[in-house]
C-alpha cells in the first residue's frame, strides 16, 4: 500500500515538467515578437533611407546585419518550441492535434529524451552559423591570411553540417 501510494506520487511529480513546457512556449512567442520587430526596425531604416534619399556607407551592412540577427532569434524560438512540444509529448502526453496532422507527425516525431536533444542540437548548430556569419559581416579583412582564415572556417562550417546532415538519416 505504501509503495502503491509513494509510486502514484512520484509518477504525478512528472507534471512539474509543466512549468519547463509554459514558460519555454511563453519564451518562444517573446523570441518571436523580438525577432518580428527587429525586422519592422530594418523595414523603417530601409524606408527612411530611400524616402529622404539618403545611402549610408554601412547601408547594406545594417539590413543585412538586422535580418540575420533577427533569423537567429527566430531559430532559437524554434527551439524552444521543439524543447516545449518535445517535453510535454515525452512527459505528459501526446499532442492530439499533431497526431491528427501529417505536418505534426514529421516536426513532432519525438519518443526519446536522446531524439529530442538531436532535433534542438541542429537548430543549435543552425543558430550559432546564423550567428557566426552576423559576425562575419562586422569583420574587416586587412591581409590575404585573414581571408584565408575566413575561407578555412566557411569550409570547415560547411563541412560539419555536412556530417550533421549524414548522422541524422541513420
Amino acid at each position: 500500500m505504501i509503495e502503491k501510494l509513494f509510486e502514484n506520487t512520484m509518477w504525478k511529480t512528472r507534471l512539474f515538467i509543466l512549468f519547463a513546457v509554459i514558460f519555454g512556449l511563453i519564451g518562444a512567442v517573446i523570441l518571436f515578437i523580438v525577432a518580428s520587430v527587429d525586422i519592422f526596425n530594418v523595414l523603417a531604416y530601409v524606408t527612411n533611407v530611400y524616402f529622404n534619399g539618403l545611402h549610408p556607407k554601412d547601408f547594406h551592412e545594417v539590413i543585412v546585419s538586422g535580418i540575420i540577427g533577427a533569423v537567429d532569434l527566430y531559430l532559437i524560438a524554434v527551439v524552444m518550441l521543439i524543447f516545449a512540444f518535445g517535453l510535454y509529448e515525452l512527459f505528459i502526453s501526446k499532442i492530439d492535434a499533431a497526431e491528427d496532422s501529417t505536418k505534426g507527425v514529421n516536426i513532432l516525431a519525438i519518443t526519446s529524451l536522446d531524439q529530442l536533444k538531436d532535433k534542438i542540437a541542429k537548430v543549435i548548430v543552425m543558430v550559432l552559423v546564423v550567428s557566426f556569419f552576423q559576425k562575419v559581416l562586422h569583420t574587416s579583412y586587412d591581409s590575404a591570411l585573414e581571408m584565408l582564415y575566413f575561407a578555412l572556417s566557411i569550409s570547415l562550417l560547411a563541412l560539419g553540417l555536412y556530417f550533421l546532415s549524414k548522422v541524422g538519416k541513420k
